[in-house]
């Protein structure tokens, strides 16, 4: 029997897979391939293309926790610095290694870090399991990936602040709104059928 000091820690991924070293670690890959994968997923623009990125990060911190998706998500980050062709592509070209540090949007890549630890604290705060605190906590996962992300465009690109807004917020808006809806209906929908397969 689960205790209440331990209930906080759950999230969906716990009631799917036991909790062990291996299987944290087993997790904490599979976020990160699942955020690589989806980081194939490219709209070109200049300077920061639509990706799903973001739907990645935000799904994998609500399924994993806070722990687990931020390592997840910094483990996709390591990888792509070391070398690894896994980050968004322009005109088909990985940026790798310390060049990556130099993208104009590298900083959304750190600030997924910091989205997918909040969005999974919420998670295990039980803010998965209803549709409208889902989409409050997608929606602030998403403004901490702004928050670090914008001010990093503004240094690499040397833009104005309009400028900033212009390439790296504006266009994202209505896509990253329809993300959170996105995860915000997976969420509780997943919580629905785990417990009904597991009585």
């Amino acid at each position: 029997m689960t205790s209440t000091a331990a209930l906080p820690r759950t999230v969906l991924i716990d009631r799917i897979v036991p909790r062990s070293i291996a299987a944290n670690i087993g997790l904490v890959v599979a976020g990160a391939a699942v955020m690589a994968a989806l980081s194939q997923l490219v709209i070109p623009m200049w300077p920061v293309p639509i990706t799903g990125q973001t739907l990645a990060a935000l799904l994998v911190g609500a399924s994993l926790g806070w722990a687990r998706g931020a390592s997840a998500i910094t483990l996709y980050a390591v990888v792509g610095l070391l070398g690894a062709p896994i980050s968004a592509p322009k005109d088909g070209v990985h940026l790798t290694g310390l060049a990556w540090l130099t993208a104009p949007s590298f900083g959304y890549v750190i600030g997924m870090i910091l989205a997918a630890a909040f969005v999974g604290w919420l998670a295990q705060l039980k803010w998965d399991r209803v549709v409208w605190k889902a989409i409050l906590a997608f929606l602030g996962g998403e403004v901490i990936i702004y928050a670090i992300g914008l001010p990093w465009l503004a240094v690499v690109t040397g833009g104005t602040p309009e400028q900033v807004i212009a390439w790296g917020l504006t266009p994202f808006i209505i896509g990253d709104v329809i993300k959170a809806a996105i995860a915000a209906a997976l969420l509780p929908a997943a919580w629905w059928a785990v417990k009904r397969i597991k009585g």
